[in-house]
């Protein structure tokens, strides 16, 4: 009995050491290395923290990430300081500031943190229940993950599934994973533990 247990520890460390393995850190908490600054917002890293903040335009900016992700489930914490109106894009390309691509939303409370947003086109594809909301927590540090596969999106907020959406057109898109930061100025949040895991579709 002991030694079954013992196998059964083995085998379960090695599939968590295979998952660790397979996980990218697309921050290193030095610099903004393998990373795209698009517009003239402030996107800069302090004790080992990636901070976006609104520049004195206050306009639109994004941080992509130099490589393009398809398929993958991402994982991230950030800490809304000011503001908070952010987001998550997947599977998006630039031109300047303007974004193709589909946001997952990260924002106040009450303002559908986990949503899914498509720019520059339909707007809202689908909002969490507001009972889900709660799941925030403001000022404090949160996980995002994100699991896109296919036509396939998913998010959780510190645990809590936000939204599920099937679409034909996102299953489509190809890009880069891009932090947001939103126009209006006044905006500052923190990000760290920026980790990508590829998916084998095949």
């Amino acid at each position: 009995m002991k030694k079954l247990i013992l196998i059964t520890v083995s085998l379960m460390a090695i599939q968590s050491m295979g998952a660790q393995e397979n996980s990218i850190d697309l921050f290193n908490g030095k610099n903004l290395d393998g990373w795209i600054n698009h517009g003239e917002e402030k996107w800069f890293v302090e004790n080992g923290e990636l901070i976006c903040e609104s520049g004195p335009k206050a306009e639109y900016g994004y941080l992509s990430t130099e490589d393009h992700y398809d398929d993958f489930e991402l994982t991230l914490e950030f800490k809304q300081e000011a503001d908070g109106n952010s987001g998550v894009f997947i599977r998006s390309t630039f031109e300047g500031t303007k974004v193709s691509g589909w946001q997952v939303e990260v924002a106040p409370p009450g303002k559908d943190t986990g949503g899914i947003y498509e720019s520059y086109g339909r707007g809202w594809l689908i909002k969490p229940d507001p009972e889900k909301d709660k799941a925030l927590k403001m000022g404090e540090w949160n996980t995002l993950k994100i699991r896109a596969e296919g036509s396939n999106i998913t998010s959780w907020l510190n645990g809590t599934e936000m939204v599920h959406l099937e679409d034909e057109k996102i299953g489509k898109g190809k890009g880069a994973i891009a932090l947001q930061i939103h126009d209006g100025g006044g905006i500052r949040v923190k990000w760290r533990n920026i980790k990508v895991k590829p998916l084998n579709t095949n």
